[in-house]
């Protein structure tokens, strides 16, 4: 059953909210009207569904009367199959308020930043990396986003020690939030001449992109150092010091970018991933404080957990969260991970339900 005390307590909420953030007073308090322009959506759309949903059990109410009440078996044929057609409609009305009625993540709307690094493995890790930011672009591309490479430590093979890019499009942190964690891949190296399949590993992280209203930096907290440019083996790239390193005194935070030959370019794009990595540590906080308090499989909140492995020799990806499995390699790392991401989504909002 429908909480239909609750839902007619929201749609008074929203007559409510219409009178606050109609209020031009509001307007000088950015974070606060950002936060009720949120909710004012968020109702809008829940409102709106529940006023459906009740326009559908008066169309069920009259068609039931009509076939009790109708003498002729034609026209009551048509009310029957008019009354098992809006019966269908309703389960499906209930289930979409039942979705709507789970507290949403006001960041999932954001954009996001994804964070690559080797770790174990060496070169054929950092090769890896270049696999997955591969795969994270053709995947961007089905979605109609925008990639924005923010900075990258490239290897002599064509790998990445780091490379860390911004995905800019509706619900780009939404659907990519549960990339987050340990990736591991099992294969033989380009560098192995004994044929030895080996084991490596790579990490996801995956940060909402934070605006100034989100995050607050003072000048005084920050250290910037420029310095000179340089690619993979150590060579100059830049004959100028325009790479910038940002220094987050409180928290001992450090973000560097060299990929523009401006500096004040430079500046700005370590500027967005240390505020976006300050949100980042706040709401993982707040994960791992849920995670204690209930048993999660899918969360974003430990990025030591191992979450995925890909195992080339069985063309194989497997999710350990939720024991999800394809044998389709090649079609996984050319972007078509799709089915992996709804899944992750709604084990997560399973979860949320039953918290």
């Amino acid at each position: 059953m429908l909480p239909r005390e609750k839902l007619d307590g929201l749609k008074e909420e929203l007559e409510q909210l219409q009178e606050t953030v109609s209020d031009p007073a509001l307007l000088g308090d950015a974070k606060r009207y950002k936060e009720l322009m949120r909710r004012f959506r968020e109702l809008t759309g829940i409102c709106g569904a529940w006023d459906r949903h009740k326009a559908l059990e008066s169309q069920l109410s009259d068609a039931n009367h009509l076939v009790q009440t109708e003498s002729d078996p034609d026209m009551a044929q048509l009310a029957k199959d008019e009354l098992d057609h809006l019966q269908q409609r309703l389960e499906e009305s209930e289930l979409k308020l039942r979705d709507l009625l789970i507290p949403s993540d006001p960041n999932d709307g954001k954009n996001a930043i994804i964070e690559i690094r080797a770790g174990t493995g060496g070169e054929e890790a950092a090769l890896f990396v270049a696999d997955l930011y591969r795969m994270y672009n053709y995947y961007a591309e089905q979605k109609g986003w925008k990639l924005a490479l923010l900075d990258h430590n490239e290897t002599g093979l064509g790998g990445f020690k780091e490379i860390i890019f911004m995905l800019s499009g509706e619900d780009a942190y939404g659907l990519m939030r549960f990339e987050s964690g340990v990736h591991r891949v099992q294969r033989i190296p380009v560098t192995e001449s004994g044929g030895r399949i080996h084991t490596s590993a790579v990490t996801v992280a995956v940060l909402p992109e934070a605006e100034d209203v989100d995050v607050e930096i003072a000048e005084n907290d920050l250290r910037i150092d420029v310095y000179r440019s340089s690619g993979h083996g150590g060579q100059s790239v830049n004959t100028t010091d325009s790479a910038v390193r940002i220094t987050h005194l409180p928290t001992g935070i450090v973000v560097t970018c060299q990929d523009e030959k401006s500096q004040i370019k430079n500046k700005a794009k370590a500027l967005k991933v240390l505020r976006s990595r300050l949100l980042d540590a706040k709401l993982s906080q707040q994960e791992q404080e849920t995670a204690r308090s209930r048993k999660v499989q899918v969360g974003t909140g430990d990025r030591s957990e191992k979450i995925r492995t890909y195992n080339f020799p069985q063309s194989r990806v497997t999710d350990h969260r939720i024991n999800l499995t394809s044998y389709n390699l090649d079609s996984f790392l050319a972007g078509n991970i799709e089915e992996f991401i709804q899944a992750l989504r709604i084990a997560w909002r399973n979860e949320k339900v039953n918290a």
